[in-house]
């Protein structure tokens, strides 16, 4: 018979979430997951798996919130440039907003790992696709509505748009002063036009 698990996962994979986004994958401890989670070993290993397993269900988990989070934004917004602003936006307000200087939870793990295990660098390259897709897909659209130059093609712009906000989480945990990466924002976006 199945052991039927007695905590709630989604919590479990909240607190780990959090020891991850503080420490890293590699500084993270089986230990500090037993400490946060409140859970012994086996429990975690026997729900979850190994180390890795739990760090990508919490990287998932994270990828699900943000998609969320610019589903939203595209679906609340006039029009497709206001939706690139918006998601500028979004990460200004997480950076300012981020006093313990931990950035983005993808980001980092893009700079820790994203070229030691392939299974990490196979997820990372499938959630920079789908983040370059909604992007150009804006692109096109703005363009087509003239708020957006046409200099480059809208893939080229939706790179360009992407290397720029990863760019911005990473000088975002140097930096947190509103008016610097305002600064930042509008002279990023100041190209498109």
């Amino acid at each position: 018979m199945p052991k039927v698990e007695t905590f709630n996962r989604e919590q479990v994979l909240d607190q780990a979430t959090n020891v991850f986004h503080n420490k890293g994958y590699n500084a993270t401890s089986m230990q500090d997951l037993v400490d946060v989670t409140g859970l012994n070993r086996s429990s975690i290993y026997n729900s979850f798996g190994s180390k890795l397993d739990i760090f990508f269900e919490c990287l998932k988990l994270y990828q699900e919130l943000s998609k969320e989070a610019f589903s939203k934004i595209i679906k609340d917004s006039k029009c497709p440039m206001q939706a690139i602003e918006s998601i500028f936006e979004l990460y200004l307000n997480e950076i300012t907003k981020d006093k313990e200087n931990k950035g983005c939870l993808i980001s980092n793990c893009t700079a820790e790992m994203g070229n030691q295990k392939q299974s990490i660098a196979t997820f990372l390259s499938a959630n920079q696709d789908g983040f370059i897709a909604i992007l150009e897909e804006l692109i096109k659209s703005a363009q087509d509505k003239g708020s957006i130059n046409t200099t480059k093609t809208s893939k080229d712009y939706a790179l360009y748009l992407f290397s720029a906000l990863q760019g911005f989480r990473m000088t975002g945990i140097l930096i947190n002063d509103k008016t610097q990466l305002r600064s930042i924002v509008d002279t990023t976006l100041q190209n498109l036009k």
